[in-house]
């Protein structure tokens, strides 16, 4: 079996440059839940990465993302899937897009093996979509029978909010579901859907990659807060 999922709701900080890796480095333990390591920011110096894994305080979610999702960079399937395989040792996630989750199966399939868990995601820089057609996207992902599916949409609107929410009191609670908002509701997206149950919830570390984050050190006091 793979390791437990975590409790809700959970902080996770992102590592997407030196200066977020040198904060996390700094991070006392507990400080955040889990660390997601973005593989795809350091593919010009992974001699750096490896030397910090060992120090980091937390469980990692290791993810190398497509560039039309957010990647920092232009790699192949077979590249990103031999950064996958490098790093899964140190995993206790790895994070996958749904249009990569076809071509990087063979990777889902060795995490699973490793009891490593996965989390099948999918992300709109653009908008957020009426409820039906982010179903639609949920049960594409939850057809590689993931441990969480993980959406991320920019949320202009109170409107797009409430259709988050309203996604989110709908979805099934199995596979875990990992909810947010981006940019200009983000924020309070953030705590809402935490509240609601959104079991992964992402803040940045060093500086901010997406507006409407939170940085993660503070949204651990933020849902600490709503937990008690």
């Amino acid at each position: 079996m793979t390791s437990p999922l975590p409790r809700t709701p959970a902080t996770v900080g992102t590592i997407h440059s030196p200066a977020a890796l040198r904060e996390a480095l700094d991070l006392p333990l507990g400080a955040v839940d889990f660390l997601e390591v973005r593989v795809d920011h350091f593919v010009g110096d992974l001699a750096s990465l490896r030397r910090a894994l060992p120090k980091l305080k937390a469980p990692l979610i290791v993810t190398v993302r497509h560039p039309a999702e957010g990647g920092a960079a232009k790699l192949g399937y077979a590249v990103r899937a031999a950064l996958y395989r490098e790093f899964l040792p140190a995993a206790a996630f790895i994070d996958i897009e749904l249009r990569s989750a076809r071509a990087l199966r063979a990777v889902l399939d060795e995490a699973k093996d490793a009891r490593v868990n996965r989390i099948v995601s999918w992300h709109n820089f653009a908008t957020t979509p009426s409820v039906e057609k982010l179903r639609a996207r949920w049960l594409a992902a939850r057809a590689f029978s993931p441990d969480i599916i993980k959406f991320a949409t920019r949320a202009r609107t109170a409107a797009h909010l409430a259709t988050l929410l309203s996604f989110f009191a709908r979805a099934p609670r199995k596979p875990a579901l990992s909810l947010m908002g981006m940019k200009e509701f983000g924020q309070i997206s953030r705590l809402a859907l935490a509240a609601a149950g959104s079991v992964l919830n992402y803040g940045y570390l060093g500086e901010c990659q997406v507006p409407g984050q939170w940085p993660a050190p503070v949204l651990y006091e933020r849902l600490a807060e709503l937990r008690a």
